[in-house]
């Protein structure tokens, strides 16, 4: 493309939505890493930087990925399932307009989304998994899963998005597909069908469960993911304009009522202030608002925060039953608990409290609302629909792809025992699993959650 059409292309963008993006670009991208700071967090002080590592993985094998084919696969023209290859190597895409930023800053506001949604989804490998084995994977599944799924919701010719569905910040391409892909993951880490399973060096194990064992690496987390949260949410309008003022209320104002409430409850029951619980009712609150930040108002925003909160705090209970202990169910990262049941709440609150004068207010958006403001009862089913496709492409993809990796030499992806028991001394974990079925051990007894 010769100079002279770039720098003319250049002109035909707005330089105040540019730059706009172009901020609100900067701000997300340390979500990433923080995602991994979050696991680290999570996970027993001894794997913390083993946990931590994947999120770097993502950072460069997601760059490359998208670069070659992961923008034209989400956002090239193809079918109503997914992209062409008319971007590949990201031809033709510098100043251009899309809207009234440049392609370019699109993509690269676009991208920070893809790996933000892979972070969360390889903790579903947090202290089992092997490192080496995320790197085809994280490359497979952003073609196969994650780019696919933002074609079906957001591009122009994704046939969820002609259904008419409302997901302003990806309740199901970010969080359940994050969620589901995180579960397939810990679910065949438990059960695997190939090469790890048929390694004498490796043998699947149920993680101890443990308190988070670095605290502080959840606080810097925290402030970093709900800061950057809200330039996600404010930055998807893609202009300056009323509604990125409001997405970015909405947002904060939800997250403040989900980590108030998770910490309340917390506090009732324990009698103590928790750090992790807190942490977990905000991560909750982010979640319930990504697809309807452009939809709804503040009041609704404070009431799903809540919601969220209480919601999401009752799934997370699921991994602490000896249901879960006997069919070795391994949610390190809270996943399964906040990303996918929250996603999924999120995307259905989002039919029921939509609302059509909200989504006007960037002065082009036009919907016709949820079932409470506007009686628009239809747009539940469309919900529904989109969280339905969205679990199932997420969690049966995920898995074939992990086990078809473990399929080849060298990438199997469960760890060694050794690796997996150097996270907790066999003494300290035959302590805590006998705690845990006596009932003297409280999971985050200073956190979020009490066997009952």
């Amino acid at each position: 493309m010769a100079t002279t059409a770039v720098l003319k292309a250049w002109e035909a963008c707005d330089l105040t939505d540019t730059v706009f993006v172009l901020v609100c670009t900067v701000f997300c991208w340390p979500i990433i890493p923080a995602v991994g700071l979050a696991y680290s967090g999570y996970s027993h002080r001894r794997n913390g930087m083993a946990s931590f590592m994947p999120s770097l993985l993502v950072i460069s094998v997601c760059s490359i990925q998208w670069f070659i084919i992961g923008y034209s696969l989400a956002y090239g023209d193809g079918s109503g399932v997914v992209g062409d290859f008319k971007y590949a190597f990201h031809r033709g895409v510098l100043s251009d307009p899309v809207g009234t930023i440049p392609a370019i800053l699109f993509s690269e506001f676009q991208l920070v989304f893809e790996a933000t949604v892979c972070a969360i989804a390889v903790g579903g490998a947090c202290e089992r998994g092997r490192a080496l084995p995320l790197i085809p994977f994280i490359f497979l599944w952003s073609s196969f899963i994650y780019c696919p799924l933002a074609h079906m919701v957001w591009s122009e010719t994704g046939f969820l998005a002609n259904l008419g569905v409302l997901d302003f910040a990806g309740g199901t391409p970010v969080h359940i597909c994050s969620g589901a892909t995180a579960s397939a993951l810990s679910i065949y880490l438990s059960y695997p069908v190939f090469r790890s399973r048929k390694s004498d060096k490796r043998t699947p194990s149920h993680l101890a469960l443990h308190r988070p064992g670095n605290s502080m690496s959840q606080l810097i987390a925290l402030v970093i993911i709900w800061n950057a949260w809200l330039a996600f949410d404010a930055g998807t309008t893609l202009s300056l304009n009323f509604k990125s003022v409001m997405a970015l209320c909405v947002t904060n104002l939800c997250a403040s009522a989900a980590a108030l409430t998770w910490a309340c409850m917390a506090y009732f029951e324990t009698g103590k202030w928790s750090l992790d619980s807190t942490f977990m009712g905000a991560i909750s609150g982010l979640v319930m608002i990504t697809p309807s930040a452009g939809f709804i108002d503040m009041p609704t925003a404070f009431f799903l925060g809540i919601g969220s909160a209480v919601v999401c705090r009752q799934a997370l209970r699921i991994k602490f039953t000896k249901f879960a202990a006997r069919w070795r169910w391994v949610d390190n990262g809270d996943t399964f608990a906040i990303h996918c049941v929250g996603g999924i709440l999120a995307t259905i609150s989002t039919g029921l409290f939509a609302r059509k004068e909200v989504a006007a207010y960037d002065g082009a958006t036009v919907i016709d609302g949820g079932v409470f403001f506007d009686g628009n009862v239809k747009q539940v089913g469309i919900q529904l629909l989109e969280a339905m496709i969205g679990f199932t492409w997420s969690f049966v993809g995920s898995y074939i792809i992990f086990a078809l990796i473990d399929c080849v030499p060298g990438l199997e992806v469960l760890a060694k025992d050794d690796d997996i028991v150097s996270g907790m001394d066999v003494a300290e974990m035959e302590e805590s699993f006998h705690e845990y079925h006596e009932g003297d051990y409280h999971p985050f007894k200073n956190g979020s959650i009490l066997l009952e």
